[in-house]
């Protein structure tokens, strides 16, 4: 039943959700100050990840918990001490581990889930798609702050448009269908709440596999599908921003571009190259969090400031050169810039939270009604030079000496003397994967050796990580891993003020 590596994961995980469940309703509140009382386990959210709290072989099932043993201010609570340990403890453990209390067919659904969505990523490629999701998935989520579904009362099934509809025989689910989205560039139009941004939503986790019942467990893209936004004030190192962003004034360099308070625009460009150094294949924006001057300049524009004076060029000028070139495929989400449909390979309008492909029309409407607007494109290359980290700016230490290397927040990562902010990087979404990727960093030091680039350091810790699993990144044993993607690490490294690069 466990005989690869995405169903030991599946299995691990479950246990993780078994343990998670009932160690809070059997000693899931505080009794005295501070976090006495509790035991519990790291919380998986909606995806099913590699978890360190959970330890599975062929002979034991190890669980890796928290227990805050109970205390009021300075006393002890002895007695309360003894009903934890020697009473709830094993009580979480029979109802949540024991074979007899072990749902067997939900075990085998957590597992099958898993094995179809990984199953299904596989396939991509091959059918000349960058993503899927499957008829009746259900794409909307409880609130902006939680990624739990929606319910299922007023939820609105996706149905793919038979244009785009392709069918998949999955292992267990069987004969799925649903809407696959070709290579290429891809637009998601429609108007204001009517479901584009939630589909592109679903696309960028789509990287990942969902439990059951989470209403997207059959909505997948390539593994290599990276969410890229503008954020001003963000550190930039040296990284070779000019295939969208040179010429600027005083002659400033964009070959080897550094910021310690990056605008809309230059954020934008650089998450870009840095998402294509580490090997990105896809593309995800969404209009509302991109910069609106980096994305496109119009006729009216174009014609009141020359491109001599506008060191950007925009998106919409190197988004097939990017496809051409490079393979790298975009989707788009657009409400208010028709001008892309000139560049555009398919477009999809969404209506009442339901795809429709309007691609002909869009296309119709540009041969009409033309572009005015001039590309402004010199087809400058897309090579971004590569980039040597420097081991010494990677320092654990904090300013009272001792090794910092902790986070309270998926979005804040403390290590040594930074505070790293990672509001940005939406594909990072449980708190256990931003405490990874703080002791990763730490990890990837010993492969810097002055020669290593990059990518090429960041692929032997993931490679490590593979074969060895999330033990690898402490000393001591910790329940407080998940895994991550090569893409957030380097992302987190880049974000990281005293973080230090050699440019090749």
């Amino acid at each position: 039943m466990i005989d690869s590596k995405i169903a030991k994961t599946a299995c691990r995980d479950f246990f993780a959700r078994q343990f998670f469940s009932h160690s809070r309703d059997v000693s899931g509140q505080r009794r005295g100050t501070g976090h006495s009382g509790i035991i519990t386990i790291d919380e998986p959210l909606q995806t099913i990840l590699e978890r360190s709290s959970v330890v599975l072989d062929e002979k034991s099932l190890e669980i890796r918990c928290f227990i805050g043993l109970p205390a009021s201010g300075r006393s002890i609570k002895a007695k309360l001490a003894v009903q934890m340990l020697f009473e709830e403890l094993p009580e979480i453990v029979r109802l949540s581990l024991h074979r007899d209390h072990t749902d067997r067919n939900l075990l085998l659904s957590h597992i099958h889930t898993a094995l179809d969505a990984e199953f299904l990523r596989e396939k991509l490629p091959g059918m000349g798609l960058v993503a899927f999701i499957a008829d009746g998935a259900l794409l909307p989520r409880e609130s902006g702050s939680s990624d739990r579904a929606m319910n299922t009362d007023t939820a609105i099934p996706f149905k793919s448009p038979e244009s785009l509809k392709v069918e998949i025989n999955l292992p267990y689910a069987g004969k799925t269908a649903g809407m696959g989205i070709p290579e290429g560039i891809t637009l998601l139009a429609g108007g204001g709440y009517h479901g584009k941004s939630t589909l592109l939503q679903a696309i960028e986790m789509g990287v990942y596999n969902h439990i059951a019942g989470d209403g997207r467990e059959q909505c997948v893209s390539l593994a290599e599908s990276v969410k890229v936004r503008a954020y001003s004030g963000r550190h930039v190192v040296k990284t070779d921003i000019s295939p969208f962003i040179r010429n600027l004034p005083f002659g400033k360099e964009t070959v080897a571009f550094s910021t310690e308070n990056a605008s809309g625009s230059t954020s934008q460009a650089a998450a870009i190259i840095e998402s294509i150094e580490m090997g990105a294949k896809v593309m995800l924006m969404d209009e509302d969090t991109c910069a609106a001057n980096f994305m496109v300049r119009d006729q009216h524009m174009q014609k009141l400031v020359k491109k001599s004076d506008e060191p950007i060029t925009s998106y919409i000028d190197k988004v097939r050169q990017l496809y051409v070139e490079k393979k790298i495929s975009t989707i788009l989400v657009l409400g208010g810039v028709g001008d892309y449909f000139e560049v555009a390979d398919h477009v999809i309008q969404m209506i009442r939270y339901r795809p429709e492909d309007v691609t002909v029309q869009a296309k119709k409407i540009i041969r009409e009604s033309p572009a005015k607007r001039a590309n402004e494109d010199v087809l400058y290359p897309i090579e971004p030079k590569a980039r040597i980290p420097v081991a010494e700016s990677i320092d654990p230490v904090s300013e009272y000496g001792k090794r910092r290397i902790y986070t309270t927040e998926v979005d804040t990562l403390h290590f040594g003397r930074d505070r790293i902010d990672l509001s940005d990087l939406e594909q990072l979404i449980e708190l256990s994967q931003t405490k990874a990727v703080g002791y990763a960093m730490l990890y990837a030091k010993k492969y810097m050796n002055g020669k290593r680039t990059l990518k090429q350091v960041i692929d032997l810790v993931m490679a490590d990580l593979e074969e060895n699993g999330l033990d690898i990144l402490s000393k001591h044993i910790s329940g407080h891993f998940a895994r991550f993607r090569s893409f957030e690490l380097a992302f987190a490294l880049n974000r990281m003020r005293s973080f230090n690069v050699k440019q090749i």
